[in-house]
């Protein structure tokens, strides 16, 4: 008997503030304007995509003292545009990039409660940190925490967060507040949670709502975040771009979860990816092309340079070869509040592997950034797209992608159009919504039967 076919999961990102948008596209929109984000929602959820997600910036990025030139248009709040999108999709499930450095676990809980109330079980929270005294300096902590601590705060901080969603026990609770009725028992909501992080106690005023808990997400390559998502998320967002290197992720992750008692369907791999689609083959590679070079111009390609050498490096001709002089090492003063700074723990390594790809492939200073700032792309013709997709889930190097287009707010039309029927005529995609909360598409376990699994246990 054949093996039956895994399911593909998909998630479309809106891109928000980054180099991958090409801003001079004519096609391109604001990012900012609530019709551009209702675009990209409802095409998605057209297309019977799981979610839609948004990134979350605390602050705008700087560089040699100067606002970065990407995040100029702002960053609207994430739990404001999820709960307007709640009222103008129907099954798309709305992820939320939601800091646990700087905010506390009682709004969170408030906040992710109320949107999975008012999109009748469609929401997730992408649990990420920050350690960077730049993004703190917003808020009263500042920069206090340490970078080693970052992970148990964040443990901490999901786990409180879990206890203030349970409070409230039962599926008859739900019943309940669903029929308008008054509960009496009067331990309904209360908590308490004492630790080196958290010293509260009260009681929660939402309650449960139709997940119980949103989804959770969890983005991280480090050993730390592979453990972390192991241990407590739903899905797990990566880089990795090749099928060799997503299925030894894949393998590393998924082999985690036993020791936590949880089966490897219980964790999604979802990495994150881009696609250029042409009527032929060529045409793709030819407009793939001109896709990388609008989205890393001269200008940018240095900026790139500049956040792992932590100089500045304005004077450097980006059609020439990469500066000779190494990075400087210590904390970066150059690329304030770009996560991608943390990415390189050893920049002089860095620098090395650079230096050794440039000059083996005879790059530019800007092709080279070209190549290594590049996500995971799919290039092709739709059918091309498709096979490709297909070929990486169906051999276990991810569960899915999640897909951010190069063009705001239109970018996944094409694909919603063209790659995503094919999928569905391999049998690989839902046609139809099977289930009306985020969970149900994520073909997750629901949190009933996980606590009758435990008890049982």
């Amino acid at each position: 008997m054949s093996k039956p076919r895994k399911q593909i999961h998909l998630a479309a990102h809106f891109p928000g503030v980054n180099n991958t948008t090409v801003w001079s596209d004519p096609a391109g929109g604001s990012h900012i304007d609530f019709r551009s984000f209702v675009h990209l929602a409802q095409t998605a959820e057209r297309a019977k995509f799981d979610f839609l997600f948004l990134a979350e910036g605390l602050r705008l990025r700087e560089q040699n003292g100067r606002i970065y030139d990407l995040d100029v248009v702002g960053r609207p709040d994430t739990f404001t545009v999820l709960a307007a999108l709640a009222a103008v999709t129907d099954r798309l499930g709305l992820a939320g990039t939601i800091n646990s450095t700087f905010n506390e676990p009682f709004e969170v809980a408030r906040q992710f409660a109320s949107l999975d109330h008012l999109s009748a079980g469609r929401a997730a929270w992408n649990v990420v940190t920050s350690w960077d005294a730049f993004t703190g300096e917003n808020f009263r902590r500042g920069g206090f925490l340490a970078q080693e601590d970052r992970y148990d705060r964040a443990k901490t901080f999901l786990q409180t967060a879990f206890e203030l969603f349970d409070s409230w026990h039962g599926d008859e609770v739900l019943a309940d507040v669903e029929s308008g009725q008054f509960l009496s028992d009067p331990d309904a909501g209360t908590f308490a949670h004492h630790d080196r992080h958290f010293d509260i106690s009260g009681q929660f005023p939402v309650p449960r709502s139709p997940q119980g808990r949103p989804v959770i997400l969890q983005a991280g390559d480090s050993d730390e975040g592979r453990e972390f998502a192991a241990s407590s998320a739903d899905a797990i967002f990566t880089r990795h771009a090749t099928l060799d290197a997503g299925q030894a992720f894949y393998r590393d992750v998924k082999g985690r979860l036993a020791k936590y008692g949880r089966s490897p369907d219980e964790l999604k791999i979802l990495p994150a990816a881009t696609f250029i689609l042409g009527d032929t083959e060529a045409e793709a590679a030819e407009r793939a092309h001109e896709v990388r070079l609008q989205q890393v111009s001269p200008a940018t390609a240095i900026k790139f340079l500049e956040q792992l050498w932590n100089r500045d490096l304005s004077d450097h001709d980006p059609d020439g070869p990469l500066p000779t002089v190494d990075p400087v090492p210590g904390e970066n003063t150059v690329a304030r509040g770009r996560a991608s700074v943390r990415m390189h723990r050893d920049p002089i390594a860095t620098a090395n592997e650079w230096r050794a790809k440039a000059e083996a492939e005879k790059l530019t200073t800007r092709e080279l950034i070209v190549e290594v700032t590049g996500r995971q792309s799919f290039i092709g013709t739709a059918a091309t797209v498709a096979e490709t997709i297909d070929s990486f889930v169906q051999q276990d190097a991810s569960d899915g992608f999640v897909l951010a287009p190069h063009i705001t707010p239109g970018g996944l039309d094409e694909f919603a159009d063209t790659v995503v029927p094919l999928l569905q005529e391999r049998g690989s995609f839902r046609t139809e919504y099977e289930g009306t909360t985020l969970r149900d598409h994520l073909g997750l376990t629901s949190l009933a039967s996980s606590r009758e699994k435990a008890r049982a246990s």
